[in-house]
């Protein structure tokens, strides 16, 4: 695989942010824990894997553009890769959407990502940014770790009375 270029997607590419969704495994649950001062967790591993896939958004991007920033990792002209960012009220700009096409996971795309992401986030004032994780999708959870985020909280209320209930989503941060 050749070096992925990392940038901005603007208007003419807009058809580009509507990459599809592609099945991830599902190999256990990241379960936080705080003690009332920091966070931290432990992993349950599943005994048996799966996989899930979540739905295709079908993003509008001029809907979408007046308070995000897409951008895309590509392999010549074909887009591999995903980041969202959005405008937020704090310190931390929102990482409203990450993905990247199975063939090229795990050689670097999502982090190279998070690094022009977190590149656009300071030259637009936020002090760091700031994502969510369903704690059944641990490697996911795992990758944001790696990748710097630390744990700030958790949300158990959000998928009660959904299809998805008794998921919980982690809110992971990263300073820059």
């Amino acid at each position: 695989m050749k070096q992925l270029e990392i940038r901005r997607i603007g208007r003419e590419r807009s058809a580009d942010i509507r990459i599809p969704n592609e099945p991830f495994s599902l190999f256990g649950r990241m379960v936080p824990l705080y003690d009332g001062e920091k966070w931290a967790y432990r992993v349950e591993k599943s005994e048996a894997v799966s996989e899930m896939c979540f739905p295709d958004e079908n993003y509008d991007y001029e809907r979408m553009a007046g308070n995000s920033v897409f951008i895309g990792a590509y392999d010549g002209d074909a887009c591999v890769g995903l980041a969202i960012l959005q405008q937020a009220m704090f310190g931390y700009m929102y990482l409203y959407d990450l993905k990247v096409s199975r063939a090229y996971r795990r050689m670097g795309a999502a982090k190279a990502l998070l690094q022009k992401a977190g590149e656009i986030a300071a030259e637009n004032g936020y002090r760091g940014i700031y994502t969510q994780g369903q704690d059944n999708n641990l490697g996911a959870c795992l990758f944001y770790l790696s990748a710097g985020f630390v744990i700030g909280g958790l949300d158990t209320k959000v998928y009660e009375g959904t299809p998805q209930e008794g998921k919980k989503d982690i809110y992971f941060y990263l300073d820059l």
